[in-house]
């Protein structure tokens, strides 16, 4: 599996590529902005880039997305069904914050549990709401992109329009700390932990 993460955007949103290595094809997640370093790095690698996966529809997390469809033209963007009103409404993906009026259209619109193969890798959604409605986490293997669900020592705020702590505890307890305490967990924002390490020490939860 080849995997690269580098910030993007004007919120230092994580973005994250994500390969095949075998059958040379890729998809990102969460592209905040525009990230010359990231497109070269997919184009060195000899992949196509055949997704973009969005874990919710906030700005910082979905700026990128018309940039990369213009490098990459035949990629599909990827969003949970439930986030359809955050990603067509800008006031609340919040995209006039970063001096844009996004509305968006997925390409594909998943839900809990569905599945989506690229190359041998196989990408499980499990949704989490709370951060928002349709914010969701991929699983893939031993690796869970977490978005803005769960962070090391921390959580994802509530705050925002349509947001619920409840929701997000219930998110975290009953479908994250049920997975195995191995698993890494590769956020939308700052570093990387475990669910284990999370497990015993978040102080949120």
């Amino acid at each position: 599996m080849i995997f690269k993460c580098m910030e993007s955007g004007m919120l230092g949103a994580n973005t994250y590529f994500i390969a095949d290595e075998k059958n040379k094809l890729g998809f990102i997640v969460d592209p905040g902005g525009h990230n010359n370093d990231m497109v070269n790095h997919i184009r060195e690698s000899g992949c196509a880039l055949e997704y973009v996966v969005l874990t919710h529809g906030h700005c910082d997390h979905i700026g990128g997305v018309d940039y990369y469809k213009q490098e990459f033209p035949t990629i599909k963007i990827v969003a949970c069904e439930a986030e359809k009103k955050i990603l067509f409404n800008p006031k609340l993906n919040m995209s006039p914050m970063i001096g844009e009026n996004i509305s968006m259209e997925a390409d594909i619109w998943v839900r809990d549990n569905d599945k989506l193969s690229v190359g041998d890798l196989e990408l499980k959604f499990i949704q989490t709401p709370g951060h928002t409605p349709g914010g969701m986490c991929i699983l893939i293997d031993d690796i869970l992109l977490s978005g803005d669900t769960l962070f090391r020592a921390s959580i994802g705020r509530t705050d925002f329009p349509n947001g619920s702590f409840d929701e997000l505890m219930d998110s975290i307890r009953n479908k994250l700390f049920i997975l195995p305490d191995e698993i890494k967990v590769f956020p939308g924002h700052m570093s990387e932990t475990t669910i284990g390490f999370e497990k015993r020490n978040n102080p949120f939860v």
